[in-house]
């Protein structure tokens, strides 16, 4: 099998900002970077990042340089960044014969919400509206979400979007405080999606 790669950032294909009922979706900025970061080193957020950030100017020159700006999505709420999501599409893995045919034909997401607005399905409705982006605005034919197992409230945020978990990784991650713990991922097809909504 061969690993798949990340295709064309999607971002200027889609019109913005995507609104839902109470957010406003739209690419960052270096401008946001402040209320990310004050969102993102608060402990109960970092306990399921990928990694953290030192300082403020470390995680500014990260993002500026590692091409965030091209796969995350500020969230906003009455005018207030509460959040992010995240959105690469990717190549599906394909047989040598076929595989221009999976250039490009599903997306990974994710997302993040502040913990002051826990319980009110703002991630939720955030990751919904990145499906919505992804099966309807750029036409991709599948999406995968994938979280550290413990990770309660992103698990509740796969299922309530209707995602399908495809597998549980058996103490497959390194978790920098709990050692090796389990992983879950989840997909949904444009399909599903589709019938879903109906």
């Amino acid at each position: 099998m061969s690993e798949s790669r990340p295709a064309t950032p999607p971002f200027e294909r889609l019109d913005w900002p995507v609104r839902t009922e109470r957010l406003l979706i739209r690419p960052i900025v270096s401008a946001d970077f402040p209320a990310l970061f004050a969102i993102r080193s608060q402990p109960e957020v970092a306990l399921w990042l990928s990694g953290t950030a030192t300082s403020y100017d470390a995680f500014a020159d990260e993002w500026a340089g590692s091409g965030r700006l091209d796969t995350t999505l500020a969230v906003e709420r009455d005018g207030v960044v509460v959040g992010d999501v995240f959105l690469r599409v990717v190549d599906a893995w394909g047989q040598r014969e076929v595989i221009d045919d999976a250039r490009g034909t599903q997306a990974e997401i994710g997302w993040l919400i502040d913990p002051t607005y826990a319980g009110e399905g703002l991630a939720t409705e955030a990751a919904g509206a990145v499906l919505g982006m992804c099966f309807e605005g750029l036409g991709l034919r599948r999406v995968t979400a994938a979280a550290f197992a413990e990770n309660a409230a992103s698990v509740r945020v796969m299922e309530k979007l209707g995602m399908r978990f495809e597998g549980r990784g058996v103490r497959e991650a390194l978790h920098r405080d709990r050692g090796w713990i389990d992983g879950v991922n989840a997909a949904l097809l444009a399909d599903e999606w589709r019938a879903k909504r109906r």
